[in-house]
C-alpha cells in the first residue's frame, strides 16, 4: 500500500512509527526540514521538503498511485485543500484532520466526499469519547468495548487489595474462567503472558471479559470500595472539554474550571449549563478546589494545553483524596513520566487520531483498532473471512506470531472468550492484542 502523509507533526510522526512496523511504502511531506530530518533518521520512509498544497509536490510524491493520502498539519484549510487536490490527481482515499466540530456531522459526509475528502477526523471528539467512557468506571484505567460491548477489555492497576496476585496464570485463566489476561505492563516492559507468568503488585493488567462479569473482575482485583463517579471536576475549557461535557452520562455533575474570563463567557454559550457549572479560576488553586468541593469529587480531569500543569494538577487532586484522575498529555515524552507518577488515565488525542487513521491502512476486514499508549501495543478487531487460515485450525495450532494473543471473539452478536481449543468460524469478530509486531503478519491469518 502506498501512503502519503502531509504534516510531520505529532499525528504524522506517530503514524510513521506505526507504519514502520508494517513495511508500507510511505512518503512524508512537510515544510520544515528539521522535523523531516528527525523522523527520517528513525523510520523507513521517503521525505519531501515542501507543502502538500502544491500540485507538483503531490505529483513528485506519486499521488496518482496513492492508496491513501492523509493531511494532518495544524492548518485545517491546508488539510482540506490538499485532500481535494490529492483526490483530483488520483489518490484512492483521503483523510483530513479538522478543528471544526460542525464538519463531522454525518449529514455533511456526502458533501465532503463529492469534493474529494473521503474522511474527516476531529481528534478532540475522539479524546472526549475516551474520557467520558473512562469516567463510567472509577476503578479502571482504560476500557475498550468490542462490538458494542459484547466483549470488554479493562486495563486495571493492581493494588495490594487484589486477590489474584502471585498466582500462575494457568491456574487463574482456565478455559472455563470468565476472564483472560491478555497483557501486563510492568514498569517499562509489556508482557504477553504465558501460563507460568504471574500478576504482581502495581502491574497494569489488561483483562478481556464479557460485560456481565465486570462486577466479578471488580471483586477479584479488590476495587469494590472504589465509589462510582458522580461528581467530576474538570480543569481547562478547550475544545476537548466542551465535547467531553456533552458526552458525560446524565447522572454525573460537572464543574469546569477555566482561568481565562473571556473563555468562561464563551463556554457558557457552548455547553449545557444545567449539567455543567463553569467556574472562573485556576484549577491548581487549593483554596478554590476545596471551596468547590474537591473532597466530594470522585474524578478530576485536567485538559489544559500544558502537560506539566495537567500532571501536577492530577497529583494534587490525588493528594486531596480524588480516586480517579485523567490527564491530557500531548507531549509524548511526558507519557512515561506521567505513568511512573501513577497519574491515572492518560489521554493523548494525537495518538488516538493516529490509531483511528491507522485502521484505514489495514487490508483485512478490521473493524476497529486501538493503540494502547501506556503498553505500546495495539488491540484490533479482525473479521475472519471464509476459508481464511484462522478458520482452518484450532487456536493453539495457528502459530500466531510472537507478541500476539487472541483475547476473545464475537459470534452472532455474542461475546465469548477464547482458549487454545477454540475453533474460530468465518464471520467471527476476533480481538487480537499485539505488541511490537508487523500488523500485516496478522492480517494474512484472517484474509
Amino acid at each position: 500500500m502506498k501512503i502519503i502523509i502531509a504534516g510531520a507533526y505529532a499525528i504524522g510522526t506517530h503514524l510513521a512509527k506505526l507504519l514502520s512496523r508494517n513495511d508500507q511504502d510511505t512518503v512524508l511531506i512537510d515544510s520544515d526540514e528539521e522535523r523531516l530530518a528527525a523522523i527520517s533518521s528513525d523510520y523507513d520512509l521517503m521525505t519531501i521538503h515542501s507543502t502538500a498544497s502544491k500540485v507538483q509536490t503531490l505529483k513528485d510524491a506519486g499521488i496518482d498511485k496513492a492508496d491513501l493520502f492523509i493531511a494532518v498539519t495544524p492548518d485545517e484549510n491546508l488539510n482540506m485543500n490538499a485532500c481535494m487536490l490529492a483526490s483530483a490527481l488520483g489518490a484512492k482515499r483521503t483523510v483530513a484532520k479538522v478543528d471544526n466540530y460542525e464538519y463531522i456531522d454525518p449529514k455533511l459526509k456526502k458533501l465532503f466526499e463529492n469534493v474529494g475528502i473521503s474522511s474527516l477526523i476531529y481528534p478532540e471528539n475522539l479524546a472526549a469519547r475516551d474520557i467520558a467512557n473512562g469516567l463510567k468506571m472509577s476503578w479502571v484505567r482504560q476500557r475498550w468495548d468490542v462490538h458494542d460491548g459484547a466483549l470488554v477489555m479493562l486495563g486495571i492497576k493492581l493494588r495490594d487489595t487484589c486477590e489474584i496476585l502471585n498466582e500462575p496464570l494457568k491456574d487463574l485463566c482456565k478455559p472455563e474462567s470468565p476472564y483472560h489476561i491478555v497483557a501486563i505492563k510492568r514498569g517499562e516492559d509489556t508482557i504477553i503472558p504465558r501460563g507460568d507468568d504471574v500478576l504482581m503488585l502495581n502491574d497494569l493488567a489488561y483483562f478481556m471479559t464479557t460485560r456481565n462479569y465486570i462486577p466479578y473482575i471488580r471483586k477479584i482485583v479488590g476495587k469494590e470500595h472504589y465509589v462510582d463517579v458522580k461528581n467530576v471536576m474538570m480543569m481547562g475549557g478547550g475544545a476537548t472539554a466542551v465535547r467531553a461535557t456533552t458526552m458525560m452520562p446524565e447522572y454525573m455533575n460537572t464543574k469546569l474550571i477555566e482561568q481565562d474570563e473571556a473563555r468562561c463567557e464563551k463556554l457558557n454559550e457552548l455547553i449545557d449549563t444545567d449539567r455543567t457549572m463553569v467556574i472562573h479560576g485556576d484549577g491548581r488553586d487549593l483554596s478554590l478546589l476545596n471551596e468547590e468541593g474537591i473532597k466530594n469529587t470522585q474524578a478530576f480531569v485536567a485538559l489544559t494545553g500544558n502537560a506539566e500543569t495537567n500532571i501536577l494538577a492530577c497529583l494534587t487532586a490525588k493528594r486531596l483524596g480524588v480516586r480517579k484522575t485523567v490527564a491530557m498529555v500531548e507531549n509524548m515524552d511526558y507519557v512515561s513520566m506521567a505513568e511512573s507518577l501513577d497519574i491515572g488515565t492518560i489521554v493523548n488525542k494525537k495518538a488516538l487520531a493516529a490509531s483511528y487513521i491507522y485502521q484505514m491502512m489495514l487490508d483485512a476486514d478490521v473493524n476497529n483498532i486501538r493503540f494502547l499508549m501506556t503498553a505500546n501495543a495495539d488491540v484490533a478487531e479482525f473479521t475472519a473471512q471464509q476459508g481464511s487460515k484462522v478458520t482452518r485450525k484450532k487456536v493453539f495450532e495457528l502459530g500466531l506470531p510472537k507478541g500476539a494473543t487472541i483475547g476473545g471473539l464475537v459470534r452472532h452478536g455474542e461475546g465469548q472468550l477464547v482458549s487454545g481449543g477454540t475453533q474460530i468460524e468465518a464471520g467471527d469478530i476476533v480481538v487480537v492484542f499485539c505488541h511490537n509486531i508487523n500488523m500485516s503478519n496478522l492480517e494474512k491469518f484472517f484474509k
